[in-house]
């Protein structure tokens, strides 16, 4: 019976059940012409663009591992009696938050571990997301038209930043409320809004009964939300924009050369994400991180020795560490300058880091679009920028760690703060010196290469007795991968006088972009690169052993 109804199904035409399921929905959503178009989509085989993915797994890890932690803590500041399985806090008053953390750690099956990679993988998706932005940036990634998308990428670097901080709050152990005590301290000293801020915030008084379940509300909803809205649209920016990829023979700003998507792509982004997620399940059994137990609950009346933020946060800490206690009282208020200026630094850095690709635009003049990445050597300016910003960063996580440095390598705790106040100005300045002298000499050391050809090691005695090394000719893939890049030059503020000896008069914006201009792009910021004559001259014998 069943042959029979299977050759009259066929003799109809009558598909099989999985392709009619597929049918109908590509006429409703259109899946198969949209799968057509993307499926086959090329993407660059570079290692820098892995660190996106580690960047994409561990958000997706958070995720997952968030979910099930969610199933199992008390948002709560309801003071309990401990009964669990930890023995040495047994009888102890705590928060239920702080209880139920214990549970998940002592109790839950696989509870402890699970915490364990739900925190790791959060210090990995904000390391990744660093140096995923390092790269973007040196490489010139963000200009046009992916301006948009490195605001994207920033934001979701500064949202990680205090989901993390809201995270690593909840617990309500020690540690952690000796970071909110922190936070409520620099929210105390807004001028006129600090206290409303801060009543707001904790529903009265610190520590209050309130600020664990608004941080949780906050921590697993708001956030996230607005991340994974973020995410969706960086990735569709990507797939519309199309790759990155760095200058070699056959690529150009009009295609990309690489792996399709599917299957190639698709199989090895897969293998990846097993792989990161092992790695990072593996930190989490061998190295213990956050242990709430050994720190006890929170008491208003007690800070924990060596209390250091999550190493994210540790910078904003290093500001106000290395601050003077500077205060002056202002028609009867008193302004703790202090707290207060740091915290006034700690936002405008991180928007002087969200504009800086509309900045540069509007320095070179430069409205084209880009698909080729610079080499960080080839814009030397824009990498010594990004080496002092890194090296400002560094010294003031000195700063926050302040206590730890004196007390592990037995120094003076007033000697490495004067050191970091002292390195905050001078550290940067020097980086940014040094990186561009370097960057030069590695220009130089290029178009050298492309005239002369590389160092083959190889020593000839001349007939007249002169010892010279035999230089081998680069390939052509090599000679334009040295010469692909663009060289601006410098904008000029032109004639002020015209024909009719009329002035012109110059705007202050005109000058300042022209200023900007020739310290960007100017004579002492960058090597001009070897001219088709002088390598025909150099390589036609005259003058060239």
């Amino acid at each position: 019976m069943s042959t029979t109804e299977t050759t009259e199904s066929r003799s109809r035409g009558k598909a099989p059940a999985g392709e009619r399921v597929a049918d109908w929905a590509d006429g409703r959503l259109g899946i198969y012409g949209l799968a057509k178009a993307n499926m086959r989509k090329i993407f660059p085989d570079h290692w820098s663009f892995m660190l996106g993915e580690v960047c994409l797994y561990s958000f997706l890890i958070i995720i997952l591992t968030g979910v099930y932690l969610t199933l199992f803590f008390h948002p709560s500041m309801n003071e309990v009696e401990y009964h669990g399985s930890y023995v040495p806090l047994q009888g102890q008053l705590m928060s239920e938050a702080f209880s139920s953390t214990l549970h998940i750690s002592f109790d839950v099956r696989g509870g402890l571990l699970i915490r364990q990679i739900h925190h790791w993988a959060a210090l990995i998706f904000l390391a990744g997301m660093f140096v995923h932005m390092m790269r973007v940036f040196f490489t010139g990634a963000f200009r046009k038209p992916r301006e948009i998308n490195w605001v994207f990428g920033f934001l979701l670097f500064v949202l990680g930043m205090f989901t993390g901080f809201t995270g690593y709050s909840l617990p309500d152990d020690l540690l952690s409320g000796t970071g909110v005590r922190f936070m409520e301290g620099a929210v105390l000293s807004v001028p006129i809004v600090g206290t409303y801020l801060a009543f707001f915030l904790f529903g009265g008084e610190f520590p209050g009964g309130d600020f664990v379940a608004r941080f949780y509300s906050v921590h697993i909803l708001l956030l996230p939300g607005i991340m994974l809205g973020l995410v969706v649209g960086h990735l569709i920016l990507v797939v519309f924009h199309k790759h990155t990829q760095y200058a070699g023979p056959g690529k150009t700003n009009k295609n990309v050369v690489g792996m399709p998507l599917m299957p190639v792509y698709m199989a090895k982004a897969g293998g990846f994400f097993f792989l990161v997620f092992g790695v990072i399940a593996a930190i989490s059994a061998i190295a213990t991180i956050n242990p709430i137990w050994a720190m006890g609950p929170y008491r208003p009346d007690q800070v924990s020795t060596g209390a250091q933020p999550d190493w994210y946060m540790g910078f904003s800490e290093g500001l106000i560490r290395v601050m003077p206690g500077w205060e002056i009282n202002f028609w009867g208020h008193t302004l703790v300058l202090g707290v207060f200026i740091p915290l006034v630094i700690f936002p405008l850095v991180l928007v002087a880091i969200a504009v800086y690709p509309f900045i540069e635009s509007w320095v070179t003049g430069d409205k084209r679009e880009h698909h080729i990445l610079d080499r960080p050597r080839n814009a030397p300016t824009r990498t010594a920028f990004g080496v002092a910003w890194i090296t400002w960063y560094m010294v003031l996580l000195i700063g926050g760690g302040n206590d730890l440095w004196a007390t592990h390598f037995h120094l003076s705790i007033n000697a490495i703060t004067w050191f970091v106040r002292i390195a905050f100005f001078v550290a940067p300045v020097l980086a940014f010196v040094v990186t561009k002298r370097i960057c030069l000499g590695l220009q130089r050391r290029d178009k050298d290469k492309v005239l002369h050809g590389r160092e083959s090691g190889i020593i000839k005695r001349l007939p007249h007795g002169e010892f010279i090394e035999v230089h081998e000719p680069l390939s052509q893939d090599a000679l334009h991968t040295l010469t692909a890049h663009e060289q601006y030059k410098p904008a000029e503020i032109g004639p002020t006088v015209d024909e009719n000896g009329v002035e012109r008069k110059v705007k202050g914006t005109e000058k300042l972009r022209a200023k900007l201009s020739q310290a960007y792009y100017g004579e002492e910021s960058q090597i001009p690169k070897p001219t088709v004559e002088e390598y025909k001259e150099i390589t036609s014998g005259h003058g060239h052993h």
